[in-house]
């Protein structure tokens, strides 16, 4: 082989050389947008069952703080309102 042909084929395989980076790079970078997009929906489904979770949660402190169901408890109890002799006013 003359020494052109060689500096040709060596120029070559460099270009392919670069090439095949690039298209590894590429592919690493879409693999990578895939990956963040799938955590990405994860994450937005977990969020939105937290705030569900939230909601649940708010409803059922409402419910336990009720002024109708302490009164119930208060009674099952024996608890009844102190009469105005078993107040003491703090000034």
């Amino acid at each position: 082989m003359k020494k052109s042909e060689l500096k040709t084929i060596g120029i070559w395989i460099i270009l392919m050389s670069i090439f095949m980076a690039q298209l590894f790079f590429y592919t690493w970078c879409r693999v990578q947008c895939f990956r963040i997009g799938y955590k990405i929906s994860e994450e937005t489904d977990k969020h939105r069952e937290l705030v569900a979770l939230q909601n649940n949660l708010k409803i059922e402190f409402a419910r336990l703080k009720s002024p109708k169901r302490i009164s119930e408890i208060a009674n099952r109890l024996g608890l009844t309102n102190p009469t105005p002799e078993q107040m003491i006013i703090i000034p």
